[in-house]
């Protein structure tokens, strides 16, 4: 699958996020309703606004991965736990970060980031699930807001301050602490307190969320427990340690509660092994050899599920290094054995582009979209093969449906920018750029961008009337913006 070069990352964003602070709340029906405790400080509308903002800025400033077949993985995996999960008053968006560092964090909205190091420390899908559970909890129960709330009854004059640190502290932990221990010491001792207050609700919301939505309820103590042993006597632990603190208390008060739950013997999910192998393969940093190194080893202790995902990985990494006898021996039967499966598919038609074989590509993806015709890794898959095989006016009808249809998603509005200025539609190149951006909240870029877009079509065209209706919304969202 195609891929595009990602924005370095600045911790510096941190200082504008919403963090995933720890929580007090009802476990589904037998506690007290308490997470709409913030509403005069902080409005759900308000918090969609400042989530929408703040998303934007991770965009520019932190390496997100938007890689299809992963952000297709890690949003189906949350809304499965959305789904169970109590008190939802947001929309829910699941993403992920290029980062080895182990880490997650919720922020306002219901947007939560998932770091890709936490998929090569998490041994199943059971335990990744309880992360983000732990995580959606923390947007269901309001954390934030309510962090504010509280903050603001108890040292008003600090409130901005102790804002920014505990935003500063998800990317940068260490600098995120040291700011918020520079204000008042009660302020501080006090917003502390309050964190490892929400880590346990966070932890018993979660556990409960968990254990409906059909995963181990056992795994989330599991994996904390062998987090808090890894890095017990630690001089850097990992950023999630910093932001959502271990005591042994914790641990054994989660430990308790999924105990409560019935024993689930979970088989291998392949999907989760999938998306692992291919981050290994591409997003870990790592080079061929070392890769497949890493294949090689976890292959020795591997059940057939997991092999499978073993054996595509390193054809990934074959792919990629152009080794394309080794790629077909690996991925050739695993297509067979399994011809629908997406990343399958993917992989084999990244192997016939390399291999400039256009139409079997395009056959390919014809034919796989035929019993999936809205599947959004599919339609983006074929759009891509039919660019490269010189066919830039099959691919636009195909990309201005889909980014009407996921306005949100980069890798559309990329590829479309390309398609127009190849076909010499400078309008048109120029529309989708300012698109880009303005996922950035480059708002004077993206508005530039369109009013020349405007100025080079027919003067009362269609095309200028919706370019300049374009402009106005994107004026009225800069404005918004700045009243944040």
């Amino acid at each position: 699958m195609f891929r595009f070069a990602k924005a370095p990352a600045c911790l510096l964003i941190g200082a504008l996020l919403g963090t995933s602070l720890p929580s007090p709340a009802n476990e589904f029906n037998d506690l007290p309703e308490i997470g709409t405790a913030a509403a005069s400080t902080l409005s759900i509308e308000k918090e969609l606004q400042y989530g929408d903002a703040y998303m934007r800025m991770i965009r520019a400033k932190m390496p997100v991965i938007t890689d299809p077949l992963l952000s297709e993985y890690i949003q189906d995996l949350g809304h499965r736990l959305v789904a169970n999960a109590s008190d939802v008053r947001t929309p829910f968006s699941f993403f992920m970060i290029q980062n080895r560092a182990i880490n997650a964090f919720a922020f306002f909205g219901g947007h939560v980031a998932i770091h890709s190091g936490l998929f090569l420390y998490a041994r199943s899908e059971s335990e990744l699930a309880s992360v983000m559970a732990h995580e959606i909890a923390h947007v269901t129960q309001r954390h934030l807001a309510r962090s504010m709330e509280d903050q603001a009854k108890k040292s008003p004059a600090t409130l901005a301050a102790l804002i920014g640190s505990m935003m500063l502290a998800i990317a940068s932990p260490e600098a995120g602490m040291a700011a918020i221990h520079a204000t008042t010491a009660a302020s501080a001792q006090g917003q502390i307190n309050y964190t490892r207050s929400n880590e346990q609700e966070a932890d018993r919301i979660g556990i409960a969320t968990l254990a409906k939505s059909g995963f181990e309820a056992q795994a989330m103590p599991r994996f904390f427990g062998r987090l808090a042993d890894q890095y017990r006597y630690a001089s850097k632990p990992p950023p999630m340690l910093l932001t959502h603190p271990l005591p042994e208390s914790r641990i054994t008060d989660s430990r308790s509660r999924a105990n409560q739950y019935p024993s689930r013997q979970m088989s291998e999910s392949e999907r989760y092994h999938l998306a692992r192998a291919r981050i290994v393969a591409r997003y870990a940093g790592l080079d061929s050899k070392a890769a497949l190194g890493w294949f090689d080893r976890e292959m020795k202790s591997a059940d057939a599920v997991v092999r499978t995902a073993l054996n595509y990985g390193k054809a990934l990494v074959y792919i990629d290094n152009d080794n394309y006898p080794q790629a077909h021996a690996l991925l050739d039967p695993l297509l067979a054995s399994d011809p629908g499966n997406r990343f399958f598919i993917d992989s084999a038609t990244d192997l016939d582009l390399k291999q400039k074989q256009y139409d079997k590509a395009i056959r390919r993806l014809e034919t796989a979209l035929k019993a999936n015709p809205d599947n959004k890794v599919l339609r983006l898959n074929l759009a891509h093969a039919l660019q490269e095989a010189g066919r830039m006016n099959d691919s636009v009808p195909i990309l201005t449906r889909y980014t009407y249809d996921n306005p949100d998603d980069s890798n559309g509005w990329h590829m479309l920018s390309q398609a127009q200025a190849t076909l010499g539609r400078r309008d048109a190149e120029l529309a989708a750029r300012a698109e880009v951006l303005a996922l950035r909240g480059s708002w004077e870029e993206a508005i530039q961008l369109y009013i020349q877009a405007s100025q080079i079509v027919d003067v009362d065209s269609l095309d200028q009337a919706r370019y300049d209706a374009r402009i106005d919304q994107l004026r009225l969202a800069r404005q918004r913006a700045a009243e944040l």
